[in-house]
């Protein structure tokens, strides 16, 4: 879509959110469901949030929401690789700074004792989470409570060379095996280009299990059973694990330098054209065709959704949830703020405008299923909405409980050291024999 059309689009939507204030203004019926007659003007709300373009459109666009409200807003960014320390220790000190936290979806049920569960906010203002896709909408809850909204939320599509693949004549992959065999004629071309950019490094933040449960589902397998026993280590899980880990180690069809990438570096191989395919999050598609950040351009790069493994796909969808702190003296404030932070027109208009204020912003991440299939949001980044729409079809997410950060480090320390050469099957058990003492000491059998 060219600049020009873009530009009128994001004419458009202005205007219609103008004039649906203007009237709004005129009836005292203010928008998003926030409440008239400014009963917080004065009370200044602070947010914590992850550094990215898509939030930074949002805070560009929240005097709206000052001026309906009366409410002032203070942002804080953090980068992360340290908002989860970050966040972690709001919560030990119990710390009411920040009345509004932004946060991973698996850290929220460890710190799920200090974020507000937003049910009876969501029932008396008529706001439904079925307006999210239902891993989205999972994603952002914990034992029966809505604990925020997943406002920043990523289905997975595989990446690829477009150039690359037409030149050597090859389809986009629509399976595994696919993968490889694309994998191994590009390497057979002689070109100077790795065929696959995989993330097997232990992080810290578990990156390394993303595309390892997309084997792992697939195949009717899961993290736990429902007594949350580990199933992993059962024999479709174990075959699921060492068919994943053999794209590196026996079919080598991966860039060497997997072993030691987290997604960042994985993805910046794609970018610098040094890897031809990565299974990623959608995200990172306006930052592969930006300038700035990549020396590919939109006609190199393709994308299609996750490949199938044993004739099925079930993807990993992950969120970055806002909630409402406990320890916020202004809460009901930053509810209002969370109503108009997650509105429905907001969303679409964040992927569509790409100048807010004087100040580019390249974003292509929507999160309601009315905005995901969405004509003009899709015209504007390539159709790349309805690929995600079509991934988030099947889809789930890691497990939502306080132990998971340490059965999941259990697990991303196995991945790692099997990709290194390690046996898979006797790693995976033992990380399975290590988490049931975990959970038995946490009550759970």
């Amino acid at each position: 879509m060219k600049l020009s059309r873009r530009g009128a689009i994001s004419a458009i939507v202005g205007a219609t959110m103008a004039a649906g204030l203007a009237t709004a203004s005129v009836a005292q019926d203010l928008p998003y469901n926030l409440k008239s007659g400014k009963p917080y003007d004065g009370t200044e709300i602070n947010i914590l949030s992850v550094v990215t373009p898509q939030f930074d459109g949002l805070m560009l666009r929240d005097k709206e929401f000052t001026d309906l409200t009366g409410i002032k807003t203070n942002w804080t960014f953090i980068p992360f690789t340290a908002l989860q320390e970050k966040v972690a220790s709001v919560g030990v000190a119990a710390d009411g700074n920040f009345d509004v936290v932004n946060y991973l979806d698996s850290w929220g049920p460890p710190n799920a004792r200090w974020l507000v569960p937003i049910n009876d906010w969501l029932a008396r203002d008529g706001i439904s989470m079925d307006r999210y896709p239902a891993a989205f909408a999972k994603s952002a809850s914990f034992q029966g409570d809505v604990l925020g909204f997943p406002l920043r939320a990523h289905a997975m599509l595989m990446f690829y060379r477009e150039d690359i693949f037409k030149e050597l004549g090859l389809s986009a992959p629509k399976s595994w095996d696919d993968v490889v065999a694309a994998a191994e004629k590009i390497r057979a071309s002689g070109k100077d280009i790795e065929p696959l950019a995989l993330y097997y490094h232990n992080d810290g933040n578990r990156q390394n299990l993303f595309i390892w449960l997309n084997y792992l589902w697939s195949v009717g397998a899961d993290v736990f059973d429902k007594d949350f026993k580990p199933t992993w280590a059962s024999e479709e899980g174990l075959k699921a694990t060492e068919d994943y880990i053999a794209l590196h180690t026996k079919l080598k069809v991966t860039n060497p330098a997997s072993l030691s990438f987290v997604e960042q570096d994985a993805r910046q191989s794609f970018m610098q054209g040094k890897s031809a395919m990565i299974p990623v999050w959608w995200w990172a598609y306006s930052s592969m065709i930006n300038p700035k950040s990549s020396v590919l351009n939109e006609d190199q790069v393709a994308f299609t959704g996750l490949p199938t493994y044993q004739g099925r796909s079930v993807t990993y969808a992950i969120s970055m949830p806002f909630s409402v702190s406990k320890y916020s003296k202004n809460q009901e404030a930053a509810w209002e703020f969370m109503k108009w932070l997650s509105n429905p027109s907001m969303d679409k208009a964040n992927a569509i405008e790409r100048e807010v204020a004087g100040k580019t912003i390249i974003n292509n991440v929507v999160t309601h299923k009315i905005n995901l299939q969405d004509p003009e949001v899709n015209a504007a980044n390539a159709n790349i909405q309805m690929a995600a729409w079509e991934s988030l079809k099947e889809s789930n997410i890691m497990p939502q409980i306080p132990e998971w950060p340490e059965v999941g480090d259990l697990l991303s320390a196995a991945i790692a050291e099997a990709a290194a050469g390690g046996d898979v099957r006797e790693l995976m058990t033992e990380a399975a024999e290590r988490t049931e003492k975990i959970l038995r000491r946490a009550g759970y059998y």
